[in-house]
């Protein structure tokens, strides 16, 4: 019996990761699966990042950026999703996701999901708003149509415009109206229609198809486009019950091609009709009008008075209004002129050349007393200057030097000597006196007796 022991294989963390990743890469080729989307990301490299989440767990899932371009939709979270892709493990983290090559909305097709997705967009920027919407002229002389010069729409609409006018101008810009080139075709023309063409009206149209085939007419570009137009625009795209970004961002929309024409182009025969309706219309209410003035003329003229007699009586009152002007005048030049002869002798009584003399005559007298208070007042300064000087230099020690005494200073520091214990014998001291000062040599001090 053989007891030998076999040790465990031990991995290095590289090793397991790279076992794991070949085991679950080659188990799991590629995979469906269902889930909701969280944590969505698209960084600045254009790829996808997202997590897949059910009720109990979550995976990471990454579309990079040559895939996630064939998206007609933008992930969001919360999305419900179909997948496909391929199991891959990231080494440098040992983290397994599902690299993505297919995406598609849970219960809604792709196209669907982006559609809404660029309507409410395109509705928060406000581009439907109605109050943006131009006015379509009431009988357009010049109409470009943007549509595909050979389908269905164009002869519709030229057949239905022609028969109810004429002599309309259509002008065709033809554009492709399917694929991923015609969003760009339909820019280009709205745009060269407005910097090109003199037309009242544009007209962008096609016939019914799938929504993939009037995808170009859900592109954000032509939305941005058609309100950018200085020229309305009318947007006839498939039948009435297919519903378009270029039908919600136009001025109107019409339900077909054929409703397009019967929308903006009046039917002639109808016009005329019209015409002659309101002209004979018009010419019964000018009658009407006319019948009415005339009794009215009637009825004013049986009761105006003969004129001459209105304007005697004018002249009677304006020769009683001059006479009460006239009397009135001279009342208030009287009146004028009492006032004036009072005012002159009050100004008179009050001349200011009077008062001028009085007021200068108290000015001088005023001068006169001010010098006189300055004057004492500074004899007083003097005096009193003159005593405090002398009590100054009665004061000063040297009125007291004059005297005969004299201040004894200790040398280098130039103390005041008030007592003989101050120096000692040989010290040199400073004498002050009234005049001039002596240098001396202490030889002998006597002590001093205590007061």
């Amino acid at each position: 019996m053989d007891l030998s022991f076999q040790p465990p294989r031990i991995y290095t963390v590289s090793a397991l990761t790279a076992e794991i990743k070949s085991l679950l890469e080659e188990e799991f080729d590629f995979v469906w699966v269902e889930g909701e989307i969280s944590n969505f990301a698209s960084p600045a490299s254009g790829h996808y990042y997202m997590s897949l989440k059910d009720e109990k767990t979550q995976i990471r899932a990454v579309m990079f950026k040559i895939q996630a371009h064939y998206l007609k939709f933008i992930p969001e979270d919360g999305m419900k999703v179909i997948v496909r892709g391929r199991i891959g493990v990231y080494e440098p983290r040992g983290e397994y996701q599902i690299i993505l090559d297919y995406l598609e909305p849970l219960g809604v097709g792709a196209l669907a999901a982006a559609f809404e997705q660029v309507k409410k967009k395109l509705s928060l920027e406000g581009l439907f708003d109605e109050d943006k919407k131009r006015p379509i002229p009431f009988l357009p002389k010049r109409i470009a149509v943007i549509t595909s010069p050979t389908g269905a729409a164009v002869r519709d609409f030229l057949r239905i415009s022609y028969r109810r006018m004429p002599n309309l101008d259509v002008t065709i810009a033809p554009v492709r109206v399917q694929g991923d080139e015609a969003a760009g075709d339909i820019v280009e023309a709205l745009d060269m229609v407005n910097r090109e063409l003199d037309v009242d009206v544009i007209v962008l149209t096609r016939g019914g198809g799938s929504l993939e085939d009037l995808w170009p007419f859900n592109q954000e570009e032509v939305a941005y486009a058609i309100r950018r137009s200085s020229i309305p625009v009318v947007s006839a795209v498939g039948h009435e019950v297919d519903l378009t970004i270029s039908d919600l961002a136009a001025d109107l929309r019409a339900p077909t091609p054929s409703g397009a024409a019967e929308l903006i182009v009046r039917e002639k025969e109808g016009l005329e009709r019209d015409l002659r309706n309101l002209s004979s219309r018009l010419e019964i209410a000018a009658h009407s009008i006319m019948d009415r003035i005339r009794d009215r003329v009637k009825n004013i003229s049986s009761r105006i008075r003969d004129p001459r007699r209105n304007l005697a009586d004018t002249w009677l009152r304006l020769d009683e209004i001059y006479n009460r002007i006239l009397k009135t005048g001279k009342i208030c030049i009287n009146n004028n002129l009492k006032h004036l002869k009072a005012v002159n002798e009050t100004l008179i009584l009050n001349s200011p050349s009077h008062t001028i003399t009085m007021l200068s005559q108290e000015l001088a007298f005023h001068n006169r007393s001010l010098i006189q208070v300055i004057k004492g007042s500074l004899d007083r300064k003097k005096g009193d200057i003159r005593s405090m000087r002398d009590r100054l230099d009665s004061l000063s020690p040297f009125s007291i030097l004059k005297r005969g005494y004299s201040i004894t200073r200790k040398l280098p520091e130039m103390n005041i000597v008030k007592d003989s214990n101050q120096v000692k014998a040989n010290d040199e001291v400073n004498i002050l006196l009234a005049r001039g000062n002596i240098d001396c040599m202490v030889k002998k001090k006597v002590g001093s007796k205590q007061g």
